[in-house]
């Protein structure tokens, strides 16, 4: 029964993909002609679209506090914890005010339809257990910032899969420091019942804390090197919220 459920579940978030052909060849057409706002445009009412339909198709619910904290403009890099998979989708539609793409595993790219798709938006794979190629890909991931792109980053590296939040690691913050953009924290909770809790995809309230940004421009030495531990004070702050604690 498990086996059928997700076998349903991965055909219902491989077919939404096709709906986003539109917006491909709006990205691919701006992309070519140079035209990065268009392009962020286009990624932007993707994303968006994507992820608030597939909320809908496996009958789960975002409650979002801190609206007044999304960015009207970028680039920021915003920085989560990772329950589970689903957080990719409540985050597209939550966080609808801006394009951003994200740093992900590099399995992802072996995923039918959504891996090529995940780089169409300007994502990042990475690969976690290879610290050069980490490296390089949080410098792409820069360059990306630094034309104006935004990102977003889960600076505990992989899924918690649970409601406890992991450490997070201090590297995942060069992504905002070295390019001096601002970081928005962001709490998410309940995610992980969407598939984690059982093992398969179901609908879940999903709760989402977005805090006021973080800016990174005239950060002291000091300062930098406790931003990871200030973020993540934050975030877990934000989740023991989310939880009633």
């Amino acid at each position: 029964m498990r086996i059928l459920a997700n076998a349903l579940g991965a055909l219902k978030a491989i077919n939404s993909l096709k709906y986003l052909k539109e917006y491909k060849k709006g990205i691919d057409q701006s992309r070519a002609s140079g035209d990065l706002e268009k392009e962020r445009e286009y990624i932007l009412k993707a994303t968006s679209s994507w992820g608030k339909q597939m909320l809908r198709k496996f009958g789960a619910t975002i409650d979002v506090k801190g609206r007044e904290n999304l960015p009207v403009r970028g680039p920021v890099v915003y920085m989560s914890n990772h329950q589970g998979y689903a957080d990719i989708i409540a985050l597209c539609a939550a966080l609808d005010t801006i394009q951003y793409g994200y740093v992900a595993k590099k399995e992802l790219q072996q995923v039918p339809l959504y891996g090529p798709w995940i780089l169409e938006i300007r994502s990042v794979l990475i690969e976690r257990d290879n610290p050069r190629e980490s490296i390089k890909a949080i410098s792409k991931g820069i360059n990306y910032i630094n034309d104006g792109f935004s990102m977003l980053i889960f600076p505990e590296g992989t899924r918690s899969k649970g409601p406890e939040m992991g450490e997070f690691k201090k590297g995942a913050m060069k992504l905002a420091t070295k390019p001096k953009v601002p970081i928005i924290p962001v709490s998410i909770n309940n995610s992980w019942k969407c598939f984690e809790e059982e093992g398969r995809m179901k609908g879940a309230d999903i709760g989402i804390i977005i805090h006021p940004p973080i800016e990174t421009k005239d950060l002291s030495k000091e300062e930098e090197k406790h931003l990871s531990y200030r973020v993540e004070e934050i975030i877990r702050g934000g989740v023991e919220e989310l939880q009633g604690k």
